[in-house]
């Protein structure tokens, strides 16, 4: 798994040497292959239409969060009503982490995708991705809440009682699993690794099993995965207690890759606000019953103030460190 890592990064760097020597005049944050002369911190559309793709398959994915059957399951009504609308046949991808994800798009494999909320720099800034929504509602997207759960009977009463206990993050690009806690948890005279000791689990539904289970005293995790997890019955949320909630961040956001054809694109989009969700997509996704419209530059910043706030970098170096962690969680399971 090692070596591949390693060799994902020397192509993914030979891609960045050799692509863009052009006239471009702001990139920003963004990779060396993208330009962003807008200035809306995402990549435009490349300038010359030979760049453009339209490929016959459109491949599309949803972030690793959970178990991937549930959400291949989830999409399949939309995925019919994207090809109709495009004209294209549609297939899902199954992705097993989100390095993989962001890797999937940036070599071209991948055309549209929901990234999870942390992932979701490193998409945009790596591999041309541009966000155009996130679940919602008619008058609102949908948000989530960075959570503190413990088993109900737990000396845990309080977030200043995690202190010397053992704690479970689920990622290290994950907002409410991670980057959220290492940001937040300072302001209340708590810091992750000094205070206590933490332990990556993978996913959030693996951190909140593994409160379940005894294995950890306490996890941060995402409200809409804790609660979804209640209400399909993998768990008894009476036997939880939550000790924290913060404020409100965005969901995973939902986009395509810069260089589809702008007619495409259109097309993707328009399908993306137009499309109401069936009932059981509603009750997979907490009620949620549309996409609703978000940009990367507005609703991502406060997202992006906690990444440079914990020092993550949306860059190759970055990715490399988050690929190697999932890379060796992955490898502890077998």
């Amino acid at each position: 798994m090692m070596k591949k890592i390693v060799a994902f990064f020397m192509v993914f760097s030979l891609f960045a040497v050799s692509a863009f020597a052009d006239d471009c005049k702001n990139r920003g944050t963004l990779d060396e292959m993208y330009c962003d002369e807008n200035m809306d911190l995402v990549a435009d559309t490349p300038k010359d239409p030979a760049d453009w793709k339209d490929p016959n398959t459109l491949v599309f994915t949803y972030t690793p969060v959970e178990d991937p059957a549930v959400y291949k399951d989830a999409f399949a009504d939309f995925q019919k009503y994207l090809e109709e609308a495009t004209g294209k046949k549609v297939i899902y991808y199954t992705v097993q982490s989100n390095a993989a994800e962001v890797e999937a798009m940036r070599s071209g494999r991948l055309h549209i995708a929901g990234f999870s909320t942390g992932p979701t720099g490193f998409a945009v800034n790596l591999a041309g991705y541009v966000p155009m929504a996130v679940k919602g509602y008619h008058d609102g997207f949908q948000g989530y809440n960075l959570i503190v759960v413990t088993k109900k009977d737990s000396d845990i009463k309080e977030l200043d009682d995690i202190k010397g206990k053992r704690i479970a993050h689920t990622s290290a690009s994950s907002n409410s699993g991670n980057l959220a806690p290492r940001a937040i948890f300072p302001q209340h005279g708590i810091v992750p690794d000094k205070d206590y000791t933490v332990v990556y689990s993978g996913k959030h539904d693996q951190s909140i099993l593994g409160v379940a289970h005894g294995d950890y005293d306490a996890a941060p995790v995402a409200s809409d995965v804790y609660y979804r997890m209640a209400d399909a019955g993998r768990i008894n949320a009476d036997d939880f207690r939550i000790v924290f909630t913060s404020p409100k961040f965005p969901t995973s956001s939902f986009g395509y890759a810069h260089n589809l054809h702008p007619d495409l694109v259109k097309k993707i989009v328009d399908a993306f606000y137009s499309y109401r969700f069936t009932p059981a997509m509603q009750e997979t996704f907490g009620g949620a019953d549309r996409f609703y419209p978000v940009t990367y530059e507005k609703d991502w910043k406060v997202i992006r103030d906690i990444a440079a706030s914990t020092g993550t970098s949306y860059n190759q170096d970055g990715l490399r460190k988050m690929a190697e962690k999932e890379a060796a969680k992955a490898a502890k399971k077998q």
